[in-house]
């Protein structure tokens, strides 16, 4: 059952699931996945498609005389596209209250700005989410721009390109103050799918030392794992103690965090990430480890954005 929290948009119970599409197999997958996670937290799904217009206009403005049959065509394109995924999400959600969005704004717009009120915004790892739209840049725009959490849904090309329904949740520590935000969200999507939480933390570049109060390089190899260990279990101590029925095991590597959880991806149901990089640079809204994850892990990707 879902619960209400009084001081979070994004779960209050009339909350809905966002998902974007555009008719392509990646857009299908993820607005199946939507409509079963909007299901199975009972809240309503709002599908999106955007048709950017305005950038359409533009570039065809120097042949003012087809712009509006071109026009004509996209709006036809969109009407057909929303329809069809409506009956698709109505067939895999029947009970689930469904709404739709045909706007000319891109789909990166569209889906940034639904975001501030969404439970999640969901999109595909293929396709453009639009009409005109790029893969690379609404996929990276909504990831890196949007409020709250992001899924991407990937698809496993070892396993027949069929998404992951079991495994464990898998959360990539980095030790930012951003971070902190998807250590909380991972605990919940544990506690909700009933399992197990696998904590990744690569330390090559947190200087576990400066919270130990000491200059790591005076540090052995070994110091330095065990100082990491004791600092993951700290971060992840108070939200054991918020999730006790949440197994959890703790993974610290030295080295290629995007690696690492990428190859955590493969056994993965969900892997979730801070948007962010452990740097901390405002104007790097998207970490290097969440780019390389979205574009390339097996399983569907959580990028989870700190509270405004």
């Amino acid at each position: 059952m879902t619960q209400q929290r009084f001081e979070d948009p994004h779960h209050l119970v009339s909350a809905p699931v966002v998902v974007g599409v555009d008719g392509s197999a990646g857009s299908d997958a993820a607005l199946r996945w939507a409509a079963e996670l909007a299901a199975e937290r009972e809240r309503p799904l709002h599908i999106l498609h955007g048709m950017d217009l305005v950038g359409l206009t533009h570039v065809l403005g120097v042949y003012e005389v087809s712009v509006p049959a071109v026009v004509d065509t996209v709006r036809d394109n969109g009407k057909a596209v929303i329809a069809r995924a409506e009956e698709v999400a109505k067939t895999v959600a029947p009970d689930v209250p469904i709404t739709v969005n045909l706007s000319a704004d891109s789909a990166a717009q569209l889906l940034i700005a639904h975001s501030a009120d969404a439970y999640a915004v969901v999109l595909g790892a293929t396709g453009t989410v639009g009409t005109f739209g790029h893969l690379g840049s609404t996929l990276l725009a909504v990831t890196a721009h949007a409020e709250g959490s992001v899924i991407v849904v990937r698809t496993d090309p070892e396993a027949g390109n069929r998404i992951h329904t079991s495994g464990p949740v898998v959360l990539g520590v980095d030790g930012s103050p951003a971070g902190e935000a998807a250590i909380g969200a991972a605990f919940a999507e544990a506690a909700e799918r009933g399992a197990k939480l696998v904590a990744v933390h690569v330390w090559s570049d947190w200087k576990g030392g400066k919270f130990a109060g000491a200059d790591p390089v005076w540090m052995s190899t070994d110091d330095l794992d065990v100082t990491e260990h004791a600092i993951l279990a700290e971060r992840l101590a108070g939200w054991e103690e918020k999730y006790p029925e949440v197994e959890v095991v703790r993974k610290v590597y030295a080295t290629d965090p995007a690696g690492r959880l990428r190859e955590w991806s493969r056994t993965a149901q969900l892997v979730v990430v801070g948007s962010r990089g452990r740097g901390g640079f405002t104007s790097l809204l998207l970490g290097s480890t969440s780019h390389a994850l979205v574009q390339h892990a097996s399983c569907p990707v959580m990028v989870v954005h700190p509270a405004k």
